[in-house]
């Protein structure tokens, strides 16, 4: 039995609870920092194995045998991603909108099973080639390791979403070696929120999380940044425009990814299919251009790098990334859009430092600038994480004028984008879904609410054809306002109000029929509404309780939910919102 956060006080066993939740951070971080590591690396050793990295192209000394492997590696890992995700019972991998969805609505636990398949299915997906990114599957698997410890130690909800921050930060910070940027994510993205209680368990997930990768494991970084020159004063108006620009990149590259994922549900071919076709066509354009093949993080290395591609090269390497990576997602390879977005951003910054370069004379030593501005004007609207992807590149150069460059492209990036696009790819998926997290976390818990829950039978049920007179004794007797007509067969028939009914026989319509008298055109509610529905409903009609309807059993009248229910539940939720955001006990 969990307790009810909103009576936990203050006092000594409030302070072991806490310390408790901290320490179970730092365990989660310890576990989660293993697994990302563990994933990683089987990841790089398929790419070895599987002749994708290109180290190992380049070492391979059969022509023939390669070829035939960049079409048939990536083929024949979509068509065991394929399979793997009809174990699914969503038949499609879990990603971070789904942890999003589930901490932000506080609808319940993340299901390991499918959080391990969905891990699985993207090490497949990586390391046959697909461009995908790794840090979506990591996220998430840290998620639902946090979220399978607190479910084992059965906590509350509150604590339960903590426990999945703490897995994703820890994540972050292993993947990045950057522990302030997984804190911030944490926060930032999946709880929305900067609660004290919160704060010290995430905080401890990271900063463990990122101990175990940099000395036990040795993870390295990203990627390094010699030294810079730093850039003049009307470079940075150019770095404004970068984001300008870059959150035009992003609005492009997600809506690639959710036009193919559209188009492929319309392709006339089982869905286990999709991936392995977007395989064998990834594997054909690989043939011509390697560089899409895989997460990118030699062509993000050597985009950072003045001079290693030409304008032209970047151009298209940056075309064919967007156009590679919305094929495997949309088809359905399993992995993340953080990475793809990285290497896309890195490219098209680089590509504006070049143009600059031509045309200014730039030194060779601001290229870099551009490069990153680039990398988080375009990253920062996908993930809807600004202040994240500003400490990923603080932490990861320690250079504060290279952050301070990078902030100057995220002033544009992410509100233009939001603008015209969504807080971030995460957002918009969600939307699609049903799930509308742009008014706050009250609303979309009111939205993933069903009426259901409220649902009472405690109401006046009458048939149509009563007679006036005889409802409104009915109504007296039951000390209530209004009844609902219902016939022999369960079916609705609208509502009747008692005041209605004693105008009617006022004016002489004593044995009328009451279905006569009745408003047919009363809003109703179905079972798959919601409460936020409900609520919108209440402000239209006068009553005390609206009517749920079941329309795919021929509008079979299932029972009311009460205005001063769906006010109580409002309450509920709202208050143990405000005690997860605001809480300290």
């Amino acid at each position: 039995m969990t307790r009810d956060p909103t009576l936990t006080g203050r006092g000594p066993l409030a302070m072991v609870q806490f310390l408790g939740l901290v320490l179970l951070g730092a365990m989660i971080g310890v576990v989660a920092a293993l697994a990302a590591v563990g994933f990683v690396k089987v990841v790089l050793w398929l790419n070895e194995v599987l002749l994708i990295s290109p180290r190992s192209r380049m070492m391979f000394d059969h022509p023939g045998l390669l070829i035939a492997a960049t079409v048939i590696v990536p083929t024949l890992g979509g068509l065991i991603v394929g399979l793997i995700h009809r174990a699914i019972p969503e038949r499609r991998p879990h990603a971070p909108a789904d942890i999003i969805a589930a901490v932000q609505t506080r609808r319940g636990r993340l299901p390991a099973r499918a959080g391990g398949l969905s891990a699985l299915s993207a090490m497949i997906s990586l390391g046959a080639g697909a461009s995908v990114g790794q840090y979506g599957p990591l996220v998430h698997l840290g998620a639902t390791l946090g979220s399978l410890g607190a479910r084992l130690l059965r906590l509350g909800r509150s604590d339960d979403n903590i426990t999945i921050a703490c897995g994703v930060a820890a994540a972050i910070a292993t993947a990045f070696n950057a522990p302030l940027a997984g804190i911030v994510f944490a926060h930032e993205v999946v709880l929305r929120h900067y609660a004290l209680r919160a704060f010290a368990p995430v905080a401890a997930a990271a900063i463990v999380g990122h101990v175990v990768a940099t000395t036990v494991l040795a993870q390295g970084t990203l990627f390094h940044v010699a030294e810079t020159a730093v850039p003049r004063p009307w470079e940075f108006v150019l770095f404004l425009a970068i984001g300008g620009l870059g959150a035009l990149i992003a609005g492009a590259y997600m809506h690639a990814i959710l036009g193919v994922g559209r188009l492929a549900a319309r392709l006339p071919m089982a869905p286990a299919l999709r991936p392995a076709l977007a395989g064998a066509l990834l594997g054909l354009t690989a043939l011509w251009v390697p560089d899409i093949l895989g997460m990118g993080q030699e062509t993000l290395r050597f985009a950072t790098i003045a001079g290693a591609f030409s304008g032209g090269e970047l151009l298209l390497v940056l075309v064919l990334k967007v156009a590679a990576t919305a094929l495997c997602l949309g088809m359905g390879f399993s992995g993340g859009v953080f990475s793809p977005a990285l290497v896309i951003g890195t490219l098209f910054g680089a590509l504006c430092g070049t143009l600059v370069g031509h045309l200014t004379g730039a030194p060779p030593e601001t290229f870099v600038f551009y490069a990153v501005c680039g990398m988080v004007a375009v990253t920062a609207p996908v993930i809807g994480a600004p202040l994240t992807s500003l400490l990923i590149v603080f932490e990861l150069t320690g250079n504060y004028a290279l952050t301070t460059a990078a902030l100057a492209s995220v002033t544009l990036a992410s509100p233009i984008s939001a603008q015209l696009f969504g807080r971030s790819l995460f957002d918009i998926q969600l939307r699609k879904r049903g799930l509308d997290l742009s008014a706050g976390r009250g609303r979309a818990l009111l939205q993933a609410t069903p009426v259901a829950s409220q649902l009472s039978h405690e109401c006046v049920t009458l048939p149509p054809e009563m007679p006036v007179n005889e409802a409104i004794g009915a109504l007296g007797e039951a000390r209530h306002a209004e009844a609902y007509l219902v016939d022999a067969q369960g079916r609705y028939h609208g509502c009747v109000l008692l005041h209605d009914l004693e105008a009617a026989q006022r004016a002489g319509g004593a044995r009328q029929a009451i279905g006569d008298v009745a408003d047919s055109k009363r809003p109703v509610l179905r079972p798959h509404s919601s409460l936020w529905d409900a609520m919108g409903y209440l402000e239209e009609v006068t009553g005390e309780a609206l009517a749920v309807v079941d329309d795919s059993r021929d509008d079979a009248f299932l029972g009311v939910v009460y205005e001063a229910r769906i006010t109580r539940a409002y309450r509920t939720h709202s208050n143990a919102l405000r005690w997860e955001e605001h809480g300290n006990g």
